[in-house]
Parts: structure tokens; sequence; C-alpha cells
């Protein structure tokens, strides 16, 4: 009998928290060069004006996570990352807006039954 394991990674990000460049290729598994592409293509926008002044919030850290893994699962190019990328976050805020309204939705059910 084979057995398979799986592994899952994951980091717990506080929404507060914020990194430098070289913290961010580390999190995200990449190089800096890289990163510095994703900025220069719109896929990340750090504070801070020169790349050792960046800095880069949770959300960051998570959208350049994911991009980097879409480059590597998916072999997309930088373009092709950004539409993939801008497609999740619609249907992101897509999925929330449809729990939003079925929750109200059941609100308004329960008053009406009771």
């Amino acid at each position: 009998m084979t057995q398979t394991e799986t592994r899952i990674d994951g980091i717990v990000l506080d929404e507060g928290l914020t990194v430098t460049l070289s913290e961010l290729t580390q999190l995200c598994g990449s190089n800096g060069r890289v990163v510095r592409l994703m900025v220069t293509e719109g896929l990340l926008h750090p504070e801070g004006q020169a790349p050792g002044d960046w800095r880069f919030d949770g959300f960051a850290v998570r959208r350049a996570r994911r991009a980097v893994r879409l480059r590597r699962d998916l072999d997309l190019n930088l373009a092709g990352t950004a539409l993939a990328l801008d497609l999740l976050d619609e249907l992101e805020h897509l999925r929330e807006r449809l729990r939003a309204l079925e929750h109200q939705l059941g609100q308004t059910h329960t008053r009406e039954l009771g």
C-alpha cells in the first residue's frame, strides 16, 4: 500500500505588517530583481521612493506570494500574472458581496417569518 503525504505551507500575516524588499523576497521565495519587476509592472505598490526605502504591507506580501506561485505553477509572464491577480481579486470581492447579500437576505427572510 502506498501512502502519500501532503504538506501545506502558509504564513499568518498581521494587517499592520510592513516588510522591506529583502524580507519580502524571503517571504515569497523570490529575488529582488523579480520583485522590482513586479513593482515596475504595477503588481505591487510599495511605500517609499527607492528600493532600499520600500515597505510592503500585508496585502502586498500576500499578492507577491500569489504572483510567484502563479508564475511558477502556470508559467505566466508578468502581464499574465497581473491579469490573473486582478481577476482573482475581483472574484474575492464578488464572493464577499455575495456573502453579505445572502446574509442580508437571510435576515430579511427571518423577520418576515417572525
